[in-house]
């Protein structure tokens, strides 16, 4: 994909960004069951490689916060390491994995992003944003145990919709 493709598809995720927690938040606790904001992110990481998934990672939550106040202000340090994370990891990582098939390189980079952004938010929370309030217990159980739908949800829809817009030539195919 060409630099300027690059940038329109972060653009395009950017402000998915925006418009899907939005979305999302009209079903009740659906923004946190489902983190809707990750699924752009995510596929801004396999689509575009790692410097564009790590700047949609950043600007992202913050957009989405500037605009219509979601992720809320105390929520959104940790949130923009977790999705800067998984844009940069994804990204890094399908440069990485070659495995020859592209379901299980987009589901190990996937599934890398997401258990490494858990670990680097909770860490940044732990130890700089929330210091001696955050536990180990609260991390796995907001990170993890309370992600449950959210996880399932970006561990389908991600690869779905990143594979049908290699199929429709928006983003670069693999194979």
């Amino acid at each position: 994909m060409k630099k300027y493709g690059k940038l329109t598809v972060t653009a395009m995720c950017l402000a998915l960004c925006v418009v899907l927690p939005i979305a999302f938040h009209m079903i009740p606790d659906g923004g946190s069951l489902f983190s809707p904001i990750h699924i752009p992110v995510l596929i801004c990481g396999l689509a575009c490689g790692p410097l564009w998934g790590l700047v949609c990672g950043i600007i992202g939550p913050v957009l989405s916060s500037f605009i219509t106040g979601m992720p809320p202000a105390a929520y959104l340090p940790p949130m923009m390491v977790e999705l800067a994370a998984y844009g940069l990891i994804t990204g890094g990582m399908m440069k990485i994995v070659r495995t020859g098939k592209l379901y299980p390189d987009l589901y190990i980079s996937l599934v890398t992003a997401m258990v490494l952004g858990r670990v680097l938010a909770g860490l940044a929370k732990g130890f700089i944003f929330a210091r001696g309030a955050f536990t180990v217990g609260l991390w796995a159980t907001s990170y993890f145990l309370g992600s449950i739908p959210g996880i399932i949800v970006h561990l389908i829809v991600v690869p779905a919709l990143t594979l049908a817009l290699m199929k429709a030539k928006l983003i670069k195919g693999r194979y």
